[in-house]
């Protein structure tokens, strides 16, 4: 199982039948494939057990009027989604996707994104609609009319999700939490520790949803509001070495935060908590059993730290106090401000 890579296009089995949809949709499909590998472009592939293709991702940065569209979308630089297909099988694969071309388009500073799709594919119009894509026109082609579907990116609405991946500094407070290595690469793929800076658009990996949730026994957690920044802490997996090996690695944001005795059911909670947790069903059962204790932290994945700010910065450079302890405490927006800084995240990411 190889997971989601990114890859040149001759080395992508054409031949897969997940293609078979799409050359259905699109008779020329194969030689626009083909033009590709030619030319060496590349795109994200999601692979799963036996190298079967689940998912594919094309994306293009085009400047000007977008013709090609009606009413034409206006002279600026535009990011194109020239293949998106997902075969989620219910594994939220399609938030991994939309993380990658929204990534791309901060990075890459683009006016919009738009993509094309039939209305026949009404699953992936939800999910794009989910987060910030709005429905501006049709394209004619011999197969017959597709929906033009854009995002603005030079516009936030104070939509978590429609705004997702902007970071919002004056929507909400900043918060230093800390999660044990045990569960931190595993919940938060794209900041694995690494002492070397990595690519966003490249390092790729299998867990695929953007939200997530986390159950904390500290009773502060609870006052935590939708907005809120959180600065992700991986601890130490090394008795005393913490001042290098403890670590900010992530940038999230609040969506809410529930008591885990707010739920009627255990069934209700687990429906909540599962798809977005990393904690086994046996850790889970425990929580409820002991819901008076816990909170339930529900926030947005929205960017990894491309230099992993090391516990002597951020006690040195971003003025962190030794106390109170760091499991869970109040930054301010300077601190905040200066993590970012030092684990050089692209500017795009945060609106003032």
């Amino acid at each position: 199982m190889r997971n989601l890579t990114y890859c040149e296009f001759g080395d992508v089995d054409l031949g897969d039948k997940f293609f078979d949809s799409l050359k259905a949709d699109y008779p020329k499909f194969v030689g626009w494939f083909n033009t590709k590998a030619a030319s060496k472009e590349k795109a994200y592939v999601f692979y799963r057990i036996k190298d079967n293709i689940d998912g594919f991702l094309y994306l293009k940065i085009e400047e000007g009027e977008v013709n090609e569209v009606i009413p034409p979308l206006p002279n600026g630089k535009h990011l194109k989604v020239g293949t998106l297909k997902i075969n989620a099988h219910g594994t939220k694969l399609g938030e991994r996707f939309i993380k990658k071309l929204l990534d791309y388009a901060v990075l890459q500073d683009v006016d919009d994104i738009y993509v094309t799709v039939f209305e026949k594919h009404a699953p992936l119009i939800d999910l794009l609609t989910r987060y910030g894509f709005v429905q501006v026109g049709i394209k004619k082609n011999d197969q017959g009319e597709e929906i033009v579907l854009v995002r603005d990116m030079s516009v936030t609405s104070g939509d978590i999700l429609k705004d997702y991946p902007f970071i919002l500094p004056n929507q909400g407070d900043p918060y230093l939490l800390a999660i044990w290595p045990k569960y931190h690469t595993k919940f938060l793929p794209d900041s694995k520790l690494n002492n070397e800076s990595f690519d966003i658009l490249e390092d790729v990996s299998h867990t695929n949803s953007i939200h997530k949730v986390y159950i904390s026994g500290i009773p502060a957690t609870g006052k935590l509001k939708q907005g809120d920044i959180l600065v992700l802490y991986r601890t130490t997996d090394k008795s005393g070495k913490a001042y290098f090996r403890s670590v900010a690695t992530s940038i999230c944001v609040v969506q809410e935060t529930r008591k885990v005795n707010s739920f009627g059911t255990f069934k209700e909670f687990i429906k909540y908590v599962k798809p977005y947790s990393v904690f086994s069903h046996e850790e889970l059962n425990e929580y409820y059993t002991k819901k008076a204790k816990y909170n339930v932290i529900k926030f947005t994945y929205n960017a990894a730290l491309v230099k992993r700010v090391i516990r002597k910065l951020l006690l040195e450079e971003v003025a962190v106090s030794v106390q109170p302890r760091w499991d869970f405490r109040k930054l301010s927006n300077k601190q905040l401000e200066k993590i970012i800084s030092i684990g050089s995240l692209d500017e795009n990411f945060i609106v003032d």
